[in-house]
C-alpha cells in the first residue's frame, strides 16, 4: 500500500509530501555541475550588470532563501555567490526585529536591503518570518499573520511589476534528517554555535511550522514571484539544483523585460532533473 499523504491547511494533499528526498548527486558530479552554473551565473550577472554586452542595466534580482533551520540555506547561498564579485552581489541575513524595527510596519526593514536595476541581493530568511516563526511562536497576533499573506503578495507584485526578478527558495528536509544535522553540529566545537535554544525550541513545534508552511506556500505562490521548493536532504543534490534554478528564473526574467540572456558556453550546462 502507497503511504498516505498528508493534507494542507485547506484539505489539498501537502506540497512538501510530493518532494523525493532520496535526490542525490555524487561529489564528482556536483563539482561538475556546479563549476558549469557558477560560471554561467557569473554570466549572467555581469550582463544584468550592464559589465559585458552593451552596457544596458538588467532588471534587478532578489534571491529569497526560506528553509528549516539545518536545511543547508548557508552552504547553498555559499556556492550561488562563490564565483560572483562582492561588489556586485549583497548578501542580507534577517533575525528576529529589533526593538526599533518592530516600531514599524514589518515590511519596512528589508527596503533597505532591496537591489536596484543591475543589482542582485541574497536574503538568508525574509519578511516570510511574519506568517512562520511570528505566526507559531505568536510575536504576531491572528489577525496581523493572517493579514500578512496578502500584504506580502501586494509586496511582491509591486516589485515585480517594477521590474524586479524575484526568485523564493524553500529548502525542505525531513525531521529525521534535521535531528542527525542537530547532533552533528553540538558534537563539533567548530559547528556549534550553529545550534541554539531556539532551533531545538522550533523542532519540538514541527508540527505546527509545517501547516504554517503549507499555508504560506499555498497562499504565496503566484505567477510573478512563484515558490521554488528544494529537495535538501542531500546537500550536493541541493546547491546545483538552487544554482540553476536562479539561473533560470534570471534568464526568464530577462526574456519579460525584452533583453536576451548571453548564449550559454560550453555543454556541461545540463539542468538538474
Amino acid at each position: 500500500m502507497p503511504p498516505m499523504r498528508r493534507l494542507s491547511f485547506n484539505g489539498c494533499v501537502s506540497r512538501l509530501d510530493h518532494l523525493d528526498l532520496s535526490l542525490s548527486l555524487s561529489r564528482e558530479e556536483e563539482e561538475r555541475r556546479l563549476a558549469a552554473a557558477q560560471r554561467r551565473l557569473l554570466h549572467l550577472r555581469l550582463a544584468l550588470a550592464g559589465l559585458v554586452g552593451d552596457g544596458t542595466l538588467g532588471p534587478p534580482v532578489c534571491v529569497v532563501f526560506e528553509g528549516w533551520d539545518a536545511s543547508g540555506k548557508g552552504g547553498a547561498i555559499k556556492r550561488l555567490v562563490a564565483r560572483l564579485d562582492p561588489r556586485h552581489v549583497r548578501v542580507a541575513q534577517f533575525s528576529a526585529p529589533t526593538l526599533d524595527e518592530k516600531r514599524h510596519h514589518f515590511l519596512a526593514r528589508f527596503y533597505a536591503q532591496l537591489p536596484g536595476w543591475g543589482g542582485m541581493a541574497v536574503f538568508d530568511r525574509s519578511w516570510y518570518g511574519r506568517v512562520l516563526v511570528e505566526r507559531v511562536d505568536g510575536h504576531a497576533s491572528t489577525e496581523q499573520w493572517r493579514r500578512g499573506f496578502d500584504e506580502i503578495v501586494q509586496f511582491e507584485r509591486s516589485l515585480a511589476l517594477e521590474g524586479m526578478i524575484l526568485v523564493k527558495l524553500w529548502l525542505h528536509i525531513s525531521a529525521e534528517e534535521q535531528l542527525r544535522r542537530f547532533e552533528s553540529r553540538r558534537e563539533d566545537p567548530l559547528k556549534g554555535w550553529k545550534l541554539t535554544k531556539e532551533d531545538w525550541h522550533n523542532r519540538v513545534k514541527r508540527p505546527e511550522y509545517e501547516a504554517a508552511v503549507e499555508e504560506m506556500l499555498e497562499r504565496t505562490d503566484h505567477h510573478l514571484a512563484p515558490w521554488d521548493l528544494v529537495e535538501g536532504e542531500s546537500k550536493r543534490y541541493a546547491r546545483v539544483k538552487v544554482v540553476h534554478t536562479v539561473i533560470s528564473r534570471i534568464e526568464d526574467g530577462m526574456r519579460r523585460h525584452g533583453m536576451e540572456p548571453p548564449p550559454s558556453r560550453g555543454a556541461d550546462f545540463d539542468p538538474v532533473v
